[in-house]
């Protein structure tokens, strides 16, 4: 089942969310796996992230990745993330 998920992230910036972005593309394999969508927006606190997901597992496995990543280029932790199951999605043109 796929999974919708958004997540505040207060206090990092477009620059440092960049940072991590290139980092994870630069890591052998791929760690966006199972990814469907992925949308980085600036907010006044810093960058809201929505995500949808295959499933829970892969969002689950990309988290495993994702946070000492995170961590290692210096982003501050952001806020809990929020999921949901999805019912229904398409992509148009697909």
């Amino acid at each position: 089942m796929a999974i919708f998920m958004q997540v505040e992230l207060a206090g990092v910036t477009s620059e440092q969310y960049d940072k991590l972005n290139a980092k994870l593309q630069s890591l052998p394999g791929n760690p966006f796996e199972g990814c469907l969508a992925h949308v980085a927006v600036a907010s006044g606190s810093g960058m809201r992230i929505f995500d949808l997901w295959e499933s829970e597992e892969a969002l689950r496995r990309f988290n495993e990745v994702v946070m000492p990543v995170a961590s290692e280029v210096g982003m501050p932790q952001g806020g809990e993330p929020t999921t949901s199951p999805v019912h229904n999605y398409w992509v148009p043109g697909a």
